[in-house]
């Protein structure tokens, strides 16, 4: 097997890991809430901490991008959220805390590195390869909870850190091998065709990073407090074993799956919309569920819809500026990180005030209407006025 695809399977579990670990903090919430016992605001700090490692990591990959380090950035942050994931399981609460951090760092560093390797690689179908990829990623988060609860208690973690620290470490040493074969572009190729695309100084870079940052918050509240929620709803699920998070990531990869297909019909922009308004139509069932069953079918809406928002509008990005603006996406991952951080805190802080979680799952449904008017404004701009603004 040629080393170039060894490599792209290896980045593909990678990925596939990472979902895991992505979502593990929204899975492992409840228990630990009720180890260290913890209030909805108390719990909501779990996400600032993963989020500012997060912000940290993203920077990092800013710095390695710039070097064209990003196999390096892949190997680093893998390494970070295999420690990051074991210190979550010390019983000692700011050591648990600092373990999200470094989780998130990693998280940081992995996820947008192995992005632009597969971006750059698929110049030509970003859609579907991102598609691809992140269909690895939501079937890591599908697993997620079901691993949880098989491998841990109502209030320890038991051997789920390990499980899950060990096989990343691996792929970061496999790929750490991989990596004395590969070739680097030097930096003198890397300028051999300056890009004077202006990216930064255009209000559709702007836009396009303002729709991430309520996109990518969005994911993160409704995958962080799901399961939560779904403990303050009466009723039970369809099976022990089908929780509403669980349909919810279930749907997100068959959705993934699935848009290679409606890619052929729709472009970008009708995706988008037609993702945002099934996301609509899951919130509304998700916020008037009287039961968990009702629960899970919008969370199973939701998730479907979902699904290839955020391929799609980073494919948008790289074909509005072109391929060598990966290399100058640092804002639309930092607001993407920071987004996620406001919305997961927000969530608990409007769960605190008020005393119902119900009342905090709004700041979903709001973040899913600004997404609506913002692809609106976005839609609406010709693709030239960003080459030529």
């Amino acid at each position: 097997m040629p080393h170039s695809l060894s490599r792209k399977i290896v980045l593909h579990v990678i990925f596939f890991l990472s979902g895991i670990t992505t979502v593990l903090i929204g899975q492992v919430l409840p228990v630990l809430a009720k180890h260290f016992t913890l209030s909805d605001l108390q719990v909501s700090y779990f996400f600032p901490a993963q989020f500012a490692g997060s912000l940290l990591g993203t920077l990092l990959t800013s710095i390695a991008g710039k070097r064209n380090m990003y196999f390096a950035a892949t190997i680093a942050g893998s390494l970070l959220m295999a420690g990051g994931i074991i210190l979550m399981n010390v019983d000692i609460f700011t050591v648990c805390l600092l373990g999200f951090a470094i989780n998130g760092m990693g998280i940081g560093l992995t996820l947008p590195a192995i992005n632009m390797l597969i971006l750059e690689a698929n110049p030509d179908r970003a859609g579907s390869a991102l598609s691809v990829l992140n269909f690895c990623w939501g079937l890591g988060a599908i697993v997620c909870k079901p691993f949880v609860d098989l491998f841990g208690t109502a209030d320890h973690l038991g051997m789920t850190t390990w499980l899950l620290a060990i096989p990343i470490a691996i792929g970061a040493a496999v790929l750490f091998l991989f990596g004395a074969g590969r070739r680097e572009t030097t930096a003198e190729e890397s300028w051999d065709v300056p890009d004077t695309t202006p990216i930064w100084t255009t209000p559709i870079a702007w836009m396009i990073a303002a729709f991430n940052f309520i996109h990518v918050g969005f994911e993160s509240g409704i995958g962080g407090w799901l399961t939560t929620y779904t403990g303050r709803v009466p009723g039970d699920p369809l099976a022990s074993w089908v929780s509403p998070t669980l349909l919810y990531f279930l749907f997100f990869v068959l959705g993934r799956g699935f848009a290679p297909v409606l890619f052929r019909f729709l472009n970008e922009s009708k995706m988008l919309i037609l993702g945002l308004f099934i996301i609509l139509i899951g919130m509304a069932v998700i916020l008037s569920a009287p039961t968990v069953l009702a629960l899970s079918l919008g969370a199973t809406i939701a998730g479907f819809g979902t699904s290839w928002i955020f391929p799609t509008n980073v494919a948008r990005f790289s074909q509005t500026f072109g391929p060598s603006a990966s290399r100058r996406a640092t804002p639309l991952f930092i607001l993407g990180t920071l987004g996620s951080a406001l919305s997961t805190w927000l969530i608990g802080y409007i769960s605190d005030k008020t005393g119902s979680l119900h009342s905090g799952m709004y700041v979903l449904l709001a973040a899913v209407m600004l997404l609506i008017i913002l692809q609106i404004a976005i839609g609406t701009r010709p693709v030239a006025e960003a080459r030529t603004e």
